[in-house]
């Protein structure tokens, strides 16, 4: 099925994630400036821009790192403005970073592990009255955690500490520490930024495969080619404001888009 097709399909979804006439101002700036879009569930949409177009503390303020000056942040229809990060991973909203930070010295499989939800083990009581229960959960995380090791191909390296991986490898890690929370949406931080192009098809593929499955992805992107291939929708900020939207092929062709890349828009 094209891109294309594919955006006609997710047309009429109803939004999995919606920004409301949402400001962010820090003092006398104003980052983001009345911006509203929703994000249709199953669909892959691409958020484009300039350098210091808004499109990272959007981010932010979609993911809970930063409460909105004004405007609402709805998901699943639900008001969550005012909630922190943990709270939105838990309505099943999931972000990776541009810059992915692994520990270092944990194992791939252990960095997985770390991003599991709502374990029984988690409370201290239940390891003496539900050990049984805990070491079930452990079991079954440990198997979800080596089956999304397997979707990002690093199974061969499951036991092998994160500081020997590559930037690409690091990227492929923090989407399958992602899923690992279950989420129905996932913000992607520019997931081509320091990628070589053998693993950049990698995670191309990954992306797909992950949305066949019925994940909604939000993507910050600078890799034109990416946004063009996996995109059925695309939003445009300049200035901290929406600019456009459309399809990957309406949004290249866009005036505004040319002169906000090209007449150095901010």
């Amino acid at each position: 099925m094209s891109t294309a097709s594919q955006g006609r399909d997710v047309s009429a979804r109803t939004p999995v994630l919606t920004a409301s006439n949402v400001v962010r101002r820090f003092g006398g700036l104003t980052a983001v400036n009345d911006v509203s879009f929703d994000v249709r569930r199953g669909e892959i949409l691409g958020l484009i821009g300039p350098n210091g177009a808004g499109k990272t503390t959007m981010f932010d303020l979609l993911a809970g790192s930063l409460p909105p000056s004004s405007g609402e942040i709805l998901i699943e229809g639900q008001e969550v403005s005012g909630e922190p990060a943990h709270r939105r991973i838990e309505r099943g909203l999931g972000r990776t970073f541009q810059i992915p930070r692994p520990f270092p010295n944990l194992t791939l499989i252990e960095n997985v592990l770390l991003a599991r939800q709502q374990q029984t083990g988690e409370r201290l009581l239940a390891n003496f009255l539900k050990p049984w229960r805990v070491a079930a959960e452990e079991k079954a995380a440990a198997h979800k955690a080596m089956e999304l090791l397997d979707l990002v191909a690093l199974t061969r390296l499951a036991h092998e500490p994160a500081r020997i991986l590559s930037g690409g490898q690091r990227k492929l890690l923090e989407l399958a520490r992602v899923m690992m929370a279950d989420p129905a949406i996932i913000l992607l931080d520019e997931p081509a930024a320091g990628v070589n192009a053998t693993l950049l098809e990698v995670i191309i593929d990954r992306i797909r495969d992950i949305n066949d499955r019925g994940i909604t992805f939000l993507l910050i992107e600078h890799n034109i080619d990416m946004v063009t291939r996996l995109c059925h929708r695309v939003l445009v900020m300049a200035s901290g404001q929406l600019l456009c939207e459309g399809t990957p092929d309406e949004v290249a062709r866009d005036p505004r888009v040319i002169e906000a890349y090209l007449g150095g828009a901010a």
